[in-house]
């Protein structure tokens, strides 16, 4: 095998590629990254048996050719190459790489040993993939980081025709988020699938940039199987999979409220200020405690034997007083995650679940928003 490639392009393919690689790698050889020369084009692939990366570009190619070498010290050696050409060769059990003054040499993993990556599914459909990122980024800070629970690690993605809805959740809040795509299939688009939170996240985020994002589902669209994302960006093609997960996703729809008994409706940016300067006086998880009236709400976090800490906002409220408390990090996530300068609350009562949406969501019966978060308020004492 031997290639010369631009060195931004192979810095940014190695890059891509290695984030799908094990920290802790069940087997030696998944700690490393495929590079695979054929007919002007450089493959490089990550697998960990869970997840898979591909990304393709053009190269210089002089021979065709298969390496297996470390992933992680590709991508460090690639990031700190000069600016210039590189050459890529393999030299016995060796791969070099030269660029400008610079010169390294790895030692080769056996390619026979490497796992074959998974086939990419069939192709449900496409999407925008900055609105997709936005989408995923807003739901998946509700799913749950405990292992022990594998069905609230996970993102729901559901496909009804032209719709896809994405749901997390984690006991304490949920966030649903709804946007259009364009289904391969429309008469035959339905699906309902649980995808790793973070593998998601990651993915949406690195394929951010691409125009048009394509959403792939292994037959079925349920149960076992996998999921893949594909798009290209500046010229370069990037694929990434993984292993759905196989659990039952809590029925979230019945937790959303259908009506309220009171609203509060105050901007976004303040609120956050006066939540972050409040918690100060209170350990992490400690709640942050909110009183709305007439006009204004009272935030105030603390007691008598710590830091006391109090605050006033102004607030267009429409129903009785009432006085509820969050996890102040909580509500934070979810104060960030609207796309609108102005929160709207929904109350049904002090210890029932609030809704958050952006202020010009749907308040009441026809069209359903477009992103919902659900926040279990903390019991106050008394």
């Amino acid at each position: 095998m031997k290639f010369r490639v631009e060195r931004d392009a192979l810095a940014d393919a190695v890059t891509w590629a290695a984030r799908s690689l094990a920290s802790r790698p069940t087997l030696p050889v998944l700690a490393g990254l495929l590079l695979r020369v054929d007919d002007g084009h450089l493959t490089v692939s990550g697998f960990d048996l869970e997840a898979s990366t591909e990304v393709d570009l053009e190269v210089s190619a002089g021979e065709s050719g298969t390496a297996l070498v470390s992933g992680r010290l590709l991508a460090d050696i690639t990031r700190a190459l000069p600016p210039h050409p590189v050459d890529v060769a393999v030299d016995g059990s060796r791969l070099t790489i030269a660029c400008g003054s610079a010169r390294f040499s790895l030692p080769g993993m056996p390619v026979d040993d490497y796992p074959k990556l998974p086939v990419m599914p069939t192709t449900a459909g496409t999407v925008d993939g900055a609105e997709f990122a936005a989408a995923v980024a807003q739901v998946a800070i509700a799913a749950g980081r405990d292992d022990t629970l594998p069905m609230l690690t996970g993102v729901r993605l559901e496909i009804d025709g032209d719709r896809l809805t994405l749901a997390a959740t984690d006991r304490y809040r949920l966030a649903v988020r709804e946007l259009t795509w364009n289904p391969g299939d429309p008469s035959s688009a339905n699906a309902q699938v649980l995808v790793p939170a973070r593998t998601l996240a990651d993915a949406a985020k690195s394929l951010s940039h691409s125009e048009s994002l394509t959403i792939s589902l292994s037959s079925g669209g349920s149960g076992e199987g996998i999921i893949g994302f594909s798009g290209t960006t500046n010229g370069r093609a990037s694929r990434t999979t993984t292993r759905l997960l196989d659990a039952t996703f809590p029925a979230y729809r019945s937790l959303l409220p259908s009506e309220w008994a009171s609203s509060a409706e105050l901007a976004v940016s303040p609120l956050v200020e006066a939540v972050r300067r409040v918690a100060l006086v209170t350990d992490r998880n400690a709640p942050v405690r909110l009183e709305f009236a007439d006009a204004s709400v009272s935030l105030t976090a603390g007691g008598d034997d710590e830091g006391r800490a109090e605050e006033q906002l102004e607030v267009a409220y429409d129903g009785d007083g009432i006085v509820t408390a969050f996890n102040p990090q909580f509500l934070l996530d979810g104060l960030s995650a609207l796309s609108s300068g102005t929160a709207r609350l929904l109350f049904t009562s002090s210890t029932k679940p609030v809704v958050l949406r952006p202020a010009d969501a749907p308040a009441g019966d026809g069209d359903a928003p477009e992103y919902t978060y659900l926040i279990m308020p903390v019991r106050l004492p008394g």
